[in-house]
């Protein structure tokens, strides 16, 4: 493989895409694959600063505009510092989150401005996943799950089921978007069996 593949999960806080992230990971690496797993915000050493001002503090912490850039500027540096090297030495990149999520958070559920997100996704990003796996789940259940982590990143759950269900909204328009690419699964599941869906969708991918 002398190009790697990228692979994204989305979905709402507490849908489950992390576990089913690591699942991926330990699925692909028993078939004697390389894989790095990889997180937005985050995954590089600038990225994880930057995190640490969008997923703590107060929900009214940042607007929405300043929400965007700080999310931009962080994924700058993930590109730059691990997805496109390890692409290059032909792995496979798998990121819990990439840019659907800003285009969801900030473009859909946070006010309008998904044409500022694609901007700047154009400007200074400029890569779209191979493939996109969005974990679909009950608002409801996933936002009690993701705060019964007690993380103390649980700034975008602390908006309440209301922004959650926005964001699910906002996700499943994605799909029908972009169906090339992404491939909605129902997570209302046992872990497991999501995870066998995900294997052979990315199986049948690679």
């Amino acid at each position: 493989m002398s190009q790697g593949q990228f692979i994204t999960f989305e979905g709402i806080d507490g849908s489950g895409k992390s576990t089913q992230a690591r699942l991926l990971r330990d699925h692909l690496v028993a078939r004697g694959l390389d894989v790095v797993l990889t997180r937005e915000p985050g995954g590089s050493s600038g990225a994880e600063e930057i995190r640490k001002l969008l997923v703590e503090g107060d929900p009214d912490r940042w607007s929405g505009e300043t929400e965007t850039l700080l999310f931009t500027a962080a994924r700058r540096d993930h590109l730059e510092k691990l997805i496109d090297p390890e692409l290059s030495r032909g792995k496979i990149v798998i990121s819990d989150r990439f840019a659907d999520s800003t285009r969801v958070y900030q473009g859909a559920a946070r006010g309008e401005l998904r044409a500022l997100v694609d901007r700047l996704h154009d400007a200074v990003i400029g890569r779209e996943p191979d493939l996109t796996l969005i974990i679909d789940m009950d608002p409801e259940k996933a936002l009690a799950r993701g705060l019964a982590r007690n993380s103390g990143e649980d700034r975008f759950e602390e908006l309440g089921a209301e922004f959650q269900r926005k964001l699910r909204d906002g996700f499943a328009q994605l799909a029908t978007d972009n169906p090339d690419r992404c491939r909605l699964i129902d997570g209302n599941r046992a872990p497991e069996d999501v995870a066998r869906d995900v294997a052979r969708l990315v199986d049948a991918k690679l």
